[in-house]
């Protein structure tokens, strides 16, 4: 009983009722729907599967190749917490999919946000994307991914990493300002390869500021961890919440949302250890 009356006073909430309605709520009815698109081989799945923790020859990855691999919309839910789902579009400009057929096929209207990925320069399929989505007024970012790649080829020229970042940043902008849109997005710097490089966490930081909390919360717990200051983060997180998950399930082992409790011992133990 004194463990229940612990939990409760944790919980903030005047009763146990209300206390395992609110742990419900938190762990079973946040669902994340991301969805990735752009044209085809611009490293989408790749994408997909770094965002997810996995390298692209696990088991559970999502396919990759020099040709399209995905030709419907196909669900990843996150290796540990299934109720964040990354969903692989199909790439949009080919024979296939083009842009006045692309809308239609696709149910927009069930993702929580747009992630609009390219590997070289944003292109008018990027665009009319973006606009529609806006019209829908929907979040969508741009990720220029393979960044590694053309900061290598520029340091082979004598280039500084930072110069060259400065280049890529500065050619995107200008890329998009050539089409003549009325958008201004931020374009933010990635390579799948290693997320711990370029904007990745300038990225997560700008999507946890657009998201609503409970939406936060998930999503930080999902993503890889990619610096010390992340992982403290998702500590305090799970601390906090450790509350619902004992309440709803009756002890941290059995928490209702699958993998909570491996990446609770994971985070205690690593920023125990290297705090």
């Amino acid at each position: 009983m004194a463990d229940v009356q612990a939990l409760l006073q944790d919980s903030g909430e005047p009763t146990l009722e209300q206390a395992i309605a609110t742990a419900k709520e938190r762990f079973h009815n946040v669902v994340l729907n991301i969805a990735i698109t752009g044209e085809s081989g611009v490293g989408k799945s790749s994408f997909v599967n770094a965002i997810r923790g996995l390298k692209n020859n696990d088991k559970a990855a999502a396919p990759t190749g020099i040709t399209q691999t995905t030709t419907a919309p196909t669900k990843y839910p996150h290796e540990t917490m299934q109720n964040i789902i990354f969903w692989d579009l199909p790439g949009i400009g080919d024979s296939t999919f083009t842009s006045s057929t692309y809308m239609k096929q696709f149910n927009f209207q069930n993702y929580d946000f747009f992630i609009i990925v390219s590997a070289s320069r944003f292109k008018e399929n990027d665009l009319f994307l973006a606009n529609q989505i806006k019209k829908m007024n929907m979040k969508f970012y741009f990720v220029r991914t393979k960044v590694d790649l053309d900061v290598n080829d520029q340091e082979d020229m004598g280039v500084s990493e930072e110069d060259a970042l400065q280049k890529i940043r500065k050619d995107c902008e200008k890329n998009l300002k050539s089409l003549k849109s009325s958008i201004n997005p931020q374009v933010f710097l990635l390579t799948s390869r290693n997320l711990k490089r370029f904007d990745f966490q300038k990225f997560v930081e700008v999507l946890e500021t657009d998201l609503p909390e409970h939406k936060r919360k998930a999503l930080i717990l999902s993503v890889p961890v990619y610096s010390q200051q992340f992982l403290q983060k998702k500590y305090k997180i799970l601390k906090r919440e450790v509350w619902a998950a004992a309440i709803t399930s009756g002890g941290v082992g059995g928490i209702p949302m699958p993998g909570v409790s491996t990446v609770f011992d994971i985070t205690l133990a690593s920023a125990s250890g290297e705090a």
